[in-house]
Formats: structure tokens, C-alpha cells, sequence
């Protein structure tokens, strides 16, 4: 089994050349038949004066790209009015931002002591 798509030569079959020698010219140079073939395609010119980038074509295709426009900032300020108004974990977060460093020590001393209260009762209830 070879290669399907590669030469079947051995590369070192041709002579080499030198280090700082230019390539080996080929002796003749092959020119594609697409190339050489005068098609009315290749011949055609542009007339006219041409579009400037970024303007329409017609005023139908403005109409919609404007109406497309004007949903999406009404859907990007509904979306930001929803985020606004926020919801239970919202208004969780700011009555925790609302506490002093005092406040939210005396609540966590609270219930350490609420721990240490509830791990002595079992305690005793093991030992009896």
C-alpha cells in the first residue's frame, strides 16, 4: 500500500544543490488552460460610480434594520428593569450589605452560642 496522493519517486532521486545557491529554475513553466482562455467574466469591468460601504442598497432593507434595532433596545431595557426590581436573594444581599461589622459579630456569636447550648444537651442526654 502507497500513498494515494503523493509522488512515488524518491525525493533524493534528483540532483541536489548547494547551500546559499539559488532554486533550479524549471525549463519550462506550465500556465493553467483557465488562465489563457479569455472568458467574459475576466474581461468585465465595473462602470458606474460605486456604493460606499455601509449603506443601504434600498430603503426597505433601512426600514428593517431599524426596526430590528428598535427591538433590541426594547428588549435590553425590559431586561434591565427585571434586574432592578430583583427578587428574595436580592433583597437578602442588601439587608446583609445594611449590617455593620457589629451587627453581623453579634449575630454569629448568637449562634455559636446556640451550638455550644445544643451540643451540651446531648451530652447530658448520652450520659443519663
Amino acid at each position: 500500500m502507497g500513498n494515494l496522493c503523493g509522488k512515488e519517486s524518491d525525493p533524493f532521486s534528483k540532483p541536489g544543490r548547494r547551500l546559499g545557491d539559488a532554486p533550479a529554475r524549471p525549463s519550462s513553466v506550465s500556465v493553467p488552460a483557465a488562465a489563457t482562455s479569455s472568458s467574459p467574466s475576466s474581461s468585465r469591468k465595473p462602470t458606474g460610480p460605486g456604493r460606499t460601504l455601509g449603506t443601504a442598497g434600498g430603503s426597505s432593507s433601512q426600514g428593517g434594520a431599524d426596526d430590528a434595532r428598535q427591538r433590541a433596545a426594547a428588549a435590553a431595557e425590559a431586561r434591565a428593569r427585571q434586574n432592578k426590581q430583583g427578587g428574595k436573594l436580592k433583597s437578602q444581599l442588601n439587608e446583609q450589605r445594611a449590617k455593620t461589622d457589629t451587627q453581623v459579630l453579634k449575630e454569629e456569636s448568637e449562634r455559636e452560642r446556640q451550638y455550644r447550648n445544643l451540643d451540651r444537651s446531648r451530652e447530658v442526654m448520652r450520659n443519663d
